[in-house]
């Protein structure tokens, strides 16, 4: 398990690398956006990567990585919206937009620790197609739960399955590492 924590920092500090150079581009423009738009944002990137997992056929030079990475930083801006609401002013100071995503980022591998322990390191078993299918998935929940107003009866709420997401991302991520690491034979 040591091995997996080391892999998903490395994740996690690319992920967080681009979202300080698109910050510094856009500046923090997301705040605007309301978890809804920010919920689409990320199904727009996991319905890519399911397209590009079922097709032969690529027309965007942008690869399934790269996605994985804008599900991590849409995530984690989703849970700073959620927490912090939307501001038409698109303003909150670049420290403390850095301080937010780096206490989600904690949350996330906190998260990830417990049950990477619980199940096993089953995720390491699984089809980086499967990833996909459970974000996927976790969007749809939390579709419905902003449908509900936020309300849940039985369910985890609307921050955690927008923590799956990131963990789910960020084993892809180090799913596609493995696989670019591994010596071909012939």
């Amino acid at each position: 398990m040591i091995e997996t924590q080391v892999q998903y920092l490395q994740e996690a500090e690319k992920c967080r690398d681009l979202f300080i150079k698109k910050m510094k581009d856009y500046g923090t423009a997301w705040r605007i956006l309301r978890l809804s738009s920010l919920l689409d944002q990320i199904f727009i990137k996991a319905k890519r990567i399911r397209n590009l997992e079922e097709s032969t056929l690529q027309l965007v030079e942008d690869s399934a990585a790269s996605e994985y990475v804008g599900i991590v930083n849409y995530a984690i801006m989703a849970l700073i919206q959620n927490e912090c609401g939307v501001d038409d002013e698109m303003s909150m100071p670049k420290d403390k937009v850095l301080s937010r995503y780096d206490a989600f980022t904690k949350q996330a591998k906190e998260l990830m620790l417990a049950k990477n322990h619980d199940y096993g390191e089953a995720w390491r078993a699984m089809k980086r197609s499967s990833l996909t299918d459970l974000i996927l998935m976790k969007i749809l929940r939390t579709k419905q739960i902003l449908a509900n107003k936020g309300k849940t009866i039985a369910s985890e709420g609307i921050e955690a399955n927008f923590l799956d997401m990131i963990n789910y991302a960020l084993f892809a991520l180090i799913k596609i590492r493995d696989t670019q690491a591994k010596p071909t034979t012939t």
